[in-house]
């Protein structure tokens, strides 16, 4: 399988290089040059398979060229053997035909882990064969930098670099990127929002004689290998609720637009999701790009869901790649305009977003409210994320199954859990003491020299 640039300027790659190069030369996103195809039977076979079964299944054509199928096989084993449930992606009701896929069964307790484990081995094995050294620089709105941490930390070939909005991420998320003690970790707090996190690594993969110098390689979900690991949950959901013969619904809390775009992959392919519903906080921007057209910016607004505090959703560029039919021309003016406020979709390109998606947003008082109800009807304690989630799935519910997905344990935001029941929800015995463990932490100005300065020294 080939991979092409969302922007069109840049030479097609195989997956390892894909892995590697993270974003494309052009600044643009690899896309598989084309999607394989399945059909019931396919979908069929997957029915009582374990997690690393469908996931070998799911992504062996992707990843075909870079693993021999025996090699995948193990990477998968070794990715998921440590996570503390054996469904990986257990399925919890919480309603009539309404699930929850919990997604943080993980050693960070996010839904990043299911991805970042994975592509973590993935490096590993790709790196030692290449007998080359990489530096991740990352940007995290809280979960990314703690699954990237815990995925490379220690590795004598990988120095890990990741940037978070200073004050914007919970005490929980903060410690858990500045308490690692491995040596090739480096944390740091920027003195701005996300979107300027974010910025800042695109400049970095932008900047090629920085990029060459360093070895630059990126996880945030710019990585193409962050999204095809992320559709595997998807599937494994689907098949267990009856698919391929009945249709299944997702709600997904959404700010950089990975995680919902790899449903968008799964319904391409073949599998049968009715709707895909963008469940967004305050800070809305793709809701209101569904309901009215127009995608501009409106500043980020901190909130309790603070992993979903983002304007620019990087990953929507890989779907208005398939709005506009893969015209790479338009991506370009798009994101161009992009820079200086928004844009408006074309009438096609609407269409075909609202064929595929709805969206709801949910505020900061729906937000507790839905915290609470889920407790009191079913005992379940829901981080503010997952009951963005969750909000979204019980007014869009219609008459298939919907599932909201769980991207976090409710003890990373256990103030915000605790002000909406009245419990303090506890965290795993192997994080229990991390509010005590000390703190590794740099914090630095929004400034690419800046940063470019602070990697040249942990580096040298």
């Amino acid at each position: 399988m080939r991979y092409i640039s969302t922007r069109g300027q840049a030479e097609a790659l195989d997956f390892e290089k894909v892995l590697l190069a993270g974003l494309a030369g052009d600044g643009g996103l690899y896309v598989p040059e084309t999607l394989p195809k399945w059909d019931a039977d396919f979908l069929r076979g997957l029915q009582g398979k374990s997690y690393e079964e469908i996931a070998h299944a799911v992504i062996a054509p992707f990843t075909a060229g870079c693993f021999t199928s025996d090699e995948l096989r193990e990477l998968i084993s070794k990715t998921y053997a440590n996570f503390r449930h054996t469904a990986r992606a257990p399925l919890k009701q919480i309603g009539d035909d309404l699930w929850l896929c919990e997604l943080h069964t993980g050693p960070t307790l996010a839904f990043k882990d299911f991805a970042m484990q994975l592509i973590g081995n993935f490096y590993t094995t790709v790196l030692a064969r290449r007998n080359e050294r990489l530096t991740i620089i990352g940007a995290t709105s809280g979960d990314t930098g703690s699954a990237a941490i815990e995925a490379f930390k220690g590795l004598d070939n990988v120095d890990v670099f990741i940037l978070f909005p200073k004050g914007r991420v919970s005490d929980v998320q903060q410690r858990q990127m500045t308490t690692s003690a491995a040596a090739n970790v480096y944390a740091m707090a920027v003195e701005g929002d996300f979107d300027d996190c974010q910025a800042l690594v695109k400049a970095s993969f932008n900047d090629h004689e920085f990029r060459d110098e360093i070895r630059l390689g990126g996880v945030n979900s710019i990585n193409w290998g962050r999204v095809m690991a992320q559709i595997i949950y998807y599937v494994s959901t689907a098949v267990s609720l009856g698919a391929p013969d009945r249709k299944i619904s997702f709600s997904v809390p959404t700010g950089n637009f990975g995680d919902i775009y790899a449903g968008y992959l799964a319904k391409q392919m073949g599998l049968p999701i009715d709707r895909l519903v963008i469940a967004t906080n305050q800070n809305d921007i793709l809701h209101r790009t569904v309901q009215t057209g127009k995608h501009f910016k409106d500043g980020v607004k901190p909130s309790i869901s603070p992993s979903m505090d983002i304007q620019i959703s990087s990953n929507f560029e890989r779907l208005l790649f398939d709005l506009y039919d893969r015209n790479s021309q338009e991506i370009v003016s798009l994101m161009k305009a992009l820079e200086t406020g928004g844009f408006e979709l074309s009438g096609d390109a609407l269409k075909a977003l609202r064929n595929n998606f709805d969206s709801e947003n949910c505020s900061e008082v729906e937000t507790f409210a839905e915290i609470k109800r889920v407790f009191d009807e079913t005992g379940e304690l829901l981080c503010p994320h997952s009951a963005v989630g969750a909000h979204a799935a019980r007014k869009a519910k219609d008459k298939v199954p919907m599932v909201a997905l769980a991207t976090a344990h409710a003890a990373k935001f256990p103030d915000a859990v605790k002000e909406a029941t009245g419990m303090s929800p506890d965290l795993p015995p192997f994080l229990a003491d991390i509010m005590t463990r000390d703190e590794r932490l740099d914090i630095i100005a929004n400034d690419f020299d800046v940063l470019k300065s602070y990697v040249r020294a942990k580096r040298s």
